[in-house]
């Protein structure tokens, strides 16, 4: 079970590293901060936004790869993934139609995390802290979901991307 955690900490946290680095450096073909705002203004947001999604994305994986402060780790995931949800939710489930699939699975990977915890393999099992749990991990997540409702409050409706800003 403990490997099993590590595993899927580590991949998932080093793809949100990816993410994030992505959107702040323009590493791994990412558009960097100009780009990113760029896409997030087409979408409707602030496009300071894209500056925190992309620390968000980067410090999040990089907590939840370490199994350090590992509900804080989730919860700063979740709130870009559900803004990803909310942006989606018009083209239904099916990531095949540009839907909300993905996010909607890495928020339960998230909730997994936040309310089972890292497992003996994380810093968190090292110092002793146990952090996740369903009070704790609940109200991390629940913290996120505001926190990303706070944001699409931010969002101006009528704006949309073209396919080429995509990605």
């Amino acid at each position: 079970m403990d490997a099993g955690l590590l595993l899927l900490r580590v991949v998932v946290g080093v793809l949100f590293v990816g993410h994030g680095t992505q959107k702040l450096f323009g590493w791994f073909g990412g558009g960097g901060i100009r780009g990113s705002q760029g896409y997030f203004e087409s979408l409707g947001y602030p496009p300071a936004l894209a500056i925190l999604a992309g620390t968000a994305e980067a410090s999040g994986g990089t907590l939840l790869t370490l199994g350090w402060f590992t509900p804080l780790a989730a919860a700063a995931i979740t709130v870009v993934m559900v803004n990803v949800i909310a942006v989606k939710w018009s083209h239904g489930v099916w990531e095949v139609n540009d839907g909300f699939e993905y996010p909607l699975t890495v928020v339960a990977v998230m909730a997994l995390l936040a309310v089972g915890g890292p497992g003996a393999y994380s810093i968190d099992s090292l110092i002793g802290w146990h952090l996740a749990g369903l009070g704790t991990g609940t109200a991390a997540l629940i913290a996120a979901i505001l926190v990303a409702a706070g944001s699409r409050a931010m969002r101006q409706p009528s704006a949309t991307a073209t396919p080429e800003q995509r990605h």
